[in-house]
């Protein structure tokens, strides 16, 4: 079972290998820099070449490289769009350096152009990436609060097959609750997965951000929770852990749980383990 945490950084991205093995994970997420700033990943060749061995040696993996939180790829705006391009084609770039096979994105919101503009703008945006080719770019589904997108698997599936990219898709549990889709029992479980499978395709699942809700099923609220103990509950968790959609295709679980309440992310990762039949 492929599970582990969004962990930091700090002090160089190899410290990110003993840190997502102090909480128990094997695999992983990252940012290659603060995600509220414009800022290039700045990736040292020593602490690569440190990341890549510690990796090799003690993880299963993925990793995945999450995107600044200030990139928006459905913007009509071309000054936001040329800094979005620019941001991602570093992360890629700095995936490609640290052998990390996924860089994960938000679609962004449109802000007034409309679902299709903004969805067309998100495709070309992305269309003007050169991508490496050991890494891949996945679009991760939203809360579909305001004007954001992403939040519709009928919005993953359009930038799926109009891109020119190979994307994949990042499934955020607490997001696809946010939007609507109930995941709070087995048969919920059952009938979100086979509904994603039916308009994207579970082929493309590459990641999931495990994260439990601590709101309702369709509010668009996007406030995460610990594993079993938001709305989305042990019940939902358990089916959504061993469905056949997950395991059957080996999807790798990166938890962006809180720290709070005395329980982190090792509480949320062996949780996770329990849970797994």
């Amino acid at each position: 079972m492929r599970v582990g945490a969004h962990v930091s950084i700090a002090g160089g991205v190899d410290n990110a290998v003993e840190n997502e093995l102090d909480v128990g994970g094997n695999c992983g997420q990252i940012f290659t820099h603060s995600p509220q700033v414009w800022q290039d990943p700045n990736v040292g060749d020593d602490e690569a070449a440190a990341f890549r061995e510690g990796t090799a040696g003690d993880l299963d993996g993925p990793w995945v490289i999450h995107s600044s939180y200030l990139v928006n790829l459905c913007t009509p705006k071309d000054g936001l769009r040329e800094k979005s391009v620019d941001s991602m084609q570093k992360e890629v770039d700095a995936a490609d350096k640290l052998d990390i096979p996924y860089v994960n994105v938000h679609l962004g919101a449109h802000t007034g152009a409309g679902v299709d503009q903004g969805l067309d703008n998100a495709v070309s945006a992305l269309d003007e990436l050169d991508v490496p080719d050991d890494v891949t770019v996945l679009v991760e589904s939203d809360a579909g609060s305001g004007t954001k997108l992403g939040g519709d698997f009928e919005h993953l599936a359009y930038v799926l097959a109009e891109s020119e990219q190979d994307l994949e898709v990042c499934l955020d549990t607490a997001h696809m609750f946010a939007a609507g889709y109930d995941l709070s029992t087995p048969a919920a479980v059952d009938d979100t997965l086979a509904e994603f499978d039916d308009v994207v395709g579970l082929d493309d699942l590459a990641c999931v951000h495990l994260n439990d809700s601590k709101h309702e099923c369709g509010t668009n609220k996007d406030e995460h929770a610990h594993i079993g103990e938001g709305l989305i509950g042990e019940d939902g968790m358990r089916a959504f852990v061993n469905h056949d959609g997950i395991t059957d295709h080996d999807v790798p679980l990166v938890l962006e749980t809180p720290n709070e309440d005395g329980k982190g992310f090792a509480w949320n990762i062996d949780r996770v383990r329990d849970l797994r039949e």
